[in-house]
C-alpha cells in the first residue's frame, strides 16, 4: 500500500516557545512542518519552496503578517491561515482582506488547529462536480465571467481570474445556485465546513464575498439584506 504524502506547512511565529510547541503538535497530527520566526525569513523560505499551506502570525518583526500575505498573493494562491493574538475583529478582517483564507485566535487547541488546516487543504484540492454530464465546458455566469470546473478556473473576458481556493469554492457554490439567496450559514457549511461558528463566522463570509466581488465584478453577487447573498442570473 502506498503511503499518502504528509501535507507541508510553513509556520511563521516569532514566539519561540509557541513556535516549537505548535510545530510538535502539528507533526504529531500528521504534517511536515518547517518554521521561521519573522516575516523576512518567511519570504526567504517561500522563495526557496512553496508549502501546501502557510500558518502565519499577524504580529511579526520585520515584515508583518499582512505584508507577507500580500507578498504571497502577488505570487501564489497557496492557502494561508492567519494567527491573531487578540481576536479583535479589525485584526481578523485585515488578514482576510489581505488574502488569508482562514484565521485562528491564540491560544488555540492543537487538534482543533490541525482540523482547520485540513479543512483549508480540502478546500484547496476540491473537485467540483460538473454542472452537466455533457454540454459546454465552461458555465457562463454573465458579464463575461465563465466558470470552468474541469480546469478549476474562472475567467472574465477570457482573462483568468486570480481566485484563491476558498474564493473558487465560494464562486462554485453560487454558480450551483444561480439566482438563489444563500444564507451565511449555508455558505459557511458548504465552503468552510461545520467547524466554523461564533461571532466571526458572518465576517468570514462577508469579507470573502467582498474579495470575490473585486475579482468577478461587484454587480455579480447581490446582497440579500438580513439573509446573505445570491449570484445574479445571467
Amino acid at each position: 500500500m502506498t503511503d499518502h504524502p504528509r501535507p507541508t506547512i510553513l509556520l511563521v511565529e516569532d514566539d519561540a516557545a509557541l513556535r516549537e510547541t505548535t510545530e510538535m503538535v502539528l507533526v504529531r497530527q500528521g504534517f511536515d512542518v518547517s518554521s521561521v520566526g519573522d516575516g523576512n525569513a518567511a519570504v526567504d523560505a517561500l522563495d526557496a519552496a512553496w508549502p501546501d499551506v502557510v500558518l502565519l502570525d499577524l504580529m511579526l518583526p520585520g515584515l508583518d503578517g499582512i505584508s507577507v500575505t500580500r507578498w504571497i498573493r502577488e505570487r501564489s494562491q497557496v492557502p494561508i491561515v492567519m494567527i491573531t493574538a487578540r481576536g479583535e475583529p479589525i485584526d481578523e478582517i485585515a488578514g482576510l482582506e489581505a488574502g488569508a483564507d482562514d484565521y485562528v485566535v491564540k491560544p488555540f487547541d492543537g487538534p482543533a488547529l490541525a482540523a482547520r488546516l485540513r479543512a483549508v487543504l480540502r478546500r484547496a484540492s476540491f473537485q467540483p462536480a460538473p454542472r452537466q454530464a455533457s454540454g459546454a465546458r465552461a458555465q457562463d455566469l454573465g458579464d463575461g465571467v465563465a466558470l470552468d470546473r474541469a480546469a478549476l478556473e474562472a475567467t472574465r473576458d477570457g482573462r483568468v481570474l486570480p481566485l484563491t481556493p476558498t474564493e473558487m469554492r465560494l464562486l462554485t457554490e453560487f454558480a450551483d445556485n444561480p439566482g438563489v439567496a444563500l444564507s451565511r450559514t449555508h455558505l459557511l457549511e458548504k465552503v468552510w465546513g461545520s467547524m466554523w461558528a461564533g461571532d466571526g463566522a458572518g465576517r468570514m463570509v462577508d469579507v470573502h464575498v467582498q474579495r470575490l466581488r473585486q475579482k468577478v465584478g461587484a454587480e455579480m453577487v447581490e446582497t440579500v439584506r438580513g439573509h446573505g447573498y445570491r449570484l445574479r442570473r445571467p
